[in-house]
């Protein structure tokens, strides 16, 4: 895919259920974020975990607020 193609693609802000790569999903929310905890998978399948606030107690607070917009989110 060319530039320009790329160009060209909308991004719709939708839930599915299908995967969305990992690049994609972090190049899309480097813009909008002022904190983040980043999680998953590396390339060697290893667990990876990274964040931009120092306070364990703040990543657990952001961590408990992502568990529950994703609790309902699936209640939809």
């Amino acid at each position: 895919m060319s530039m320009d193609e790329k160009d060209n693609v909308i991004t719709l802000n939708n839930i599915t259920s299908l995967d969305i790569p990992a690049e994609r999903v972090l190049r899309e929310a480097i813009p909008e974020l002022k904190d983040a905890v980043v999680i998953g998978f590396d390339n060697e399948g290893e667990f990876y975990f990274a964040s931009s606030k120092a306070d364990g107690a703040n990543v657990l607070w952001l961590l408990e607020v992502a568990k529950k917009k994703l609790i309902e989110a699936a209640e939809y």
